[in-house]
């Protein structure tokens, strides 16, 4: 194998592939990137078992086809650490690919590509286009609810759902849940609902950029994949039933309170300052016309703001975790928010007003 390419154009697809690659693995070659040399151009592919990435390059020369593994993060370090304008010559001499660059040599250790794993082959059951865009906003309106390393390992991960003509994404951590959805007419008729596992999330999220260039995206029985023009993404996906996420979403709140976003925000940040660092507790105190938040903590320090809100109901005190809160206010982009609550012992309902296609709960604490 022997190739010569530009350093920006091996670095870039190399940088996509490596989100997807353990640097410390059982399996030494897992940390290795697949290089596939052919006449037709470069492909990259990095996996950890559980999601794959492959990302193509174009080469100025393709001197000898081959395939070898490489360690994944020396030659990234080498393709960042060189010029940018440098040309990168890659020769396989025995075991070791040599990397030259001007007057700069690397010799790297290689893995025998024919060890390399690849995800099992697998049939699509729904597929449909959709853009960047759309994707990414429905992930990030969700995500941040997503539970980590919890033993409900179902809950370790994003729903991701294709519900009769709507594409919807819920998450939740078992004290907070969100729930993200849009129209796409495509899917009439095609249901599924399938679980992507927290770093499939987190790295197509920092894959996707935010524009209108459709993606096709491919939902098998146990994997997803999605193709996108500079990359392919494909994931295994986790093996368990997601809690029925109607059930959870507050029915017939008796009071509703709406508050400037922003003032909200800003309240709760302050008032968390003195918030207990173990349970981040804050007790909210409804009258006609504003709210209270007070915060304590065992130091027996305590802050308290008081802001306008429309609210016409009984007197209410109801505790919630500040983080849970300011996790909702922080994602919803909206100027007004609207909190829907029944007594201090239910949840609370929270949407954007002009963003319905969001909801947000946020289940309440004692304190």
């Amino acid at each position: 194998m022997q190739f010569i390419i530009d350093r920006d154009s091996l670095l870039k697809p190399l940088q996509m592939v490596s989100g997807a690659i353990e640097r410390r693995h059982t399996l030494p070659i897992l940390s290795n990137v697949l290089l596939d040399v052919s006449v037709d151009g470069i492909t990259l592919t990095g996996t950890d078992l559980e999601i794959e990435l492959v990302a193509g390059a174009i080469a100025q020369q393709v001197i000898t086809p081959g395939r070898v593994t490489i360690p994944a993060k020396k030659l990234l370090d080498i393709c960042r650490s060189l010029p940018e304008a440098s040309v990168l010559q890659l020769t396989m001499q025995g075991d070791n690919c040599i990397v030259a660059a001007g007057k700069s040599k690397f010799t790297l250790a290689t893995l025998s590509a024919n060890d390399y794993p690849n995800l099992e082959s697998w049939q699509g059951e729904v597929e449909f286009d959709v853009s960047r865009a759309q994707l990414r906003k429905l992930m990030e309106d969700t995500s941040f609810s997503m539970a980590n390393q919890d033993v409900r390992y179902y809950l370790n991960g994003l729903l991701f759902e294709v519900d009769n003509g709507t594409l919807r994404t819920v998450a939740t951590d078992g004290h907070r849940l969100a729930l993200s959805s849009m129209e796409l007419p495509q899917t009439a008729g095609q249901q599924k609902q399938v679980i992507i596992p927290r770093k499939g999330v987190l790295e197509l999220m920092r894959l996707l950029s935010s524009d209108d260039q459709l993606i096709r995206l491919s939902v098998g029985q146990n994997h997803i994949r999605l193709i996108d023009s500079l990359f392919s993404f494909s994931s295994k996906l986790i093996d368990g039933r997601f809690p029925d996420y109607r059930r959870v979403l507050p029915r017939n709140s008796s009071k509703q309170v709406t508050a400037h976003r922003s003032v909200l925000k800003d309240a709760c940040v302050r008032a968390s300052i003195l918030s207990n660092e173990k349970y981040r507790g804050v007790r909210f105190t409804l009258t006609p016309g504003e709210v209270q938040i007070v915060a304590n903590n065992p130091e027996h320090e305590q802050a308290e703001e008081i802001i306008e809100v429309e609210y016409q109901g009984d007197s209410l005190e109801i505790g919630f975790n500040v983080g849970y809160v300011l996790d909702v206010l922080n994602t919803l982009n909206t100027d007004l928010v609207v909190m829907h609550l029944s007594d201090a012992n239910s949840s609370s309902l929270v949407e954007g007003v002009g963003n319905p296609g969001a909801l947000y709960v946020v289940m309440p604490m004692r304190l």
